[in-house]
């Protein structure tokens, strides 16, 4: 790492090889241009500046609750309350009641601990993303009446070689299976290769349907009855794929992965895709190739911006805000940075036209709720609710 990150604000998203210290302070919209590659046209931007459409405005965060280090935020049908997991090991509602409380067997480092939470879509079950005292990755689930958690049980479990690049994130996708993100094991650079290696779950993204014994592997996943391959694999080729996000009025998929040393990427699969995409790592960082690795039929990131500039370490991805209360940020993926604090929204059909919308230090994760309005979290404790400025 480039330098050390300060005390234990440092951030559970990243760990580019090279990261600058974080600061201390405080619809129906058109789809996505394609490319040849069958991708949005891809965008670069830089940290502190953009093209803003004529219809761009400020956001407001509005602070809702202050927490403990609040990683990954989720909604449940039927339930008003929103539910927000502390990275020490704690799931919460913000009206303060404790649903799991993991505190005494999640690992403690900076890129581990409580990372990711998602409900059934029925409701009925919940889902737990977590690094143990040994520092592997743990899916679990609860059965959850939305009183008490009860029928505790291991869905998935994975090794980790190293305490960074631990993924986390967890996702029912519209075809109600859950999307599970794991990096590459971490370290730097992907020693062992993971990234390319279908034979590990490490750098990629799962798809499973988590109602099995432990779960079941979809027919259509990509690699099914590939030898050597794992079934479980949807997408590969990530570095530390922190946050990604579903469009909830067409199903794309948007993907924020961790860069190395020179750049951090958002990359993008469309609805309708059969999965098995590549996104390149570790033989690509960015759109440019990684330390002389070469490769084909890879899919490029629609979004790239340099790591260091202007304190950027750590993409977080977010949504495609489909809410009514903010009319001209309709149709736009919003984005940020971990250390830099940057929140940016692009719109999905021209991405080259992002900008700067707001500012939330140390951001790690965003939130989507029931009605489609957005949320916000930092890692020095705020939860946000995105407003209209």
């Amino acid at each position: 790492m480039h330098r050390a990150l300060v005390l234990l604000v440092a951030t559970v998203t990243a760990c580019s090889a090279v990261q600058p210290a974080p600061p201390l302070s405080a619809s129906g919209s058109p789809a996505p241009p394609l490319s040849a590659s069958g991708s949005p046209a891809p965008a670069v931007s830089d940290e502190g500046e953009g093209s803003p459409a004529p219809t761009r405005g400020e956001l407001r965060f509005t602070k809702l609750a202050e927490l403990a280090k609040p990683v990954a935020f989720a909604v449940r049908k039927g339930d008003e309350r929103l539910y927000v997991a502390e990275q020490g090991g704690r799931l919460k509602t913000l009206d303060g009641d404790t649903i799991v409380n993991l505190s005494g067997e999640v690992s403690g480092g900076n890129e581990q601990g409580l990372l990711g939470v998602a409900f059934h879509p029925s409701g009925r079950w919940l889902y737990l993303d977590w690094t143990d005292a040994s520092g592997d990755t743990h899916v679990t689930e609860w059965a959850y009446d939305g009183k008490q958690v009860t029928r505790r049980r291991d869905v998935l479990t994975q090794d980790q070689p190293y305490a960074n690049h631990n993924g986390g994130q967890l996702a029912f996708g519209p075809d109600g299976l859950l999307y599970i993100a794991l990096g590459d094991g971490g370290s730097g650079g992907d020693p062992h290769r993971n990234g390319q290696n279908l034979g590990t779950l490490l750098g990629k993204i799962l798809r499973i349907d988590p109602r099995g014994t432990p779960y079941k592997i979809p027919r259509d996943n990509p690699f099914v009855g590939k030898e050597g391959a794992r079934t479980e694999i949807w997408a590969y080729g990530l570095r530390n794929p922190w946050r990604f996000g579903f469009d909830r009025d067409n199903g794309d998929l948007w993907i924020g992965d961790v860069g190395q040393d020179r750049w951090e990427e958002v990359d993008y699969q469309p609805a309708g895709s059969e999965g098995g995409e590549n996104y390149g790592w570790n033989l690509r960082e960015g759109d440019k190739p990684f330390r002389g690795g070469k490769g084909r039929e890879l899919t490029g990131p629609v979004i790239t911006y340099p790591l260091h500039e202007g304190g950027n370490c750590s993409v977080i991805a977010g949504y495609v805000y489909r809410g009514d209360k903010i009319p001209w940020l309709q149709g736009q993926f919003l984005y940020g940075d971990f250390c830099a604090g940057w929140v940016r929204a692009a719109p999905v059909d021209e991405l080259t036209k992002d900008a700067k919308v707001g500012q939330v230090e140390q951001l790690s994760s965003f939130g989507e709720g029931l009605d489609g309005e957005l949320y916000a979290l930092s890692l020095q404790g705020p939860v946000y609710r995105i407003d209209p400025a």
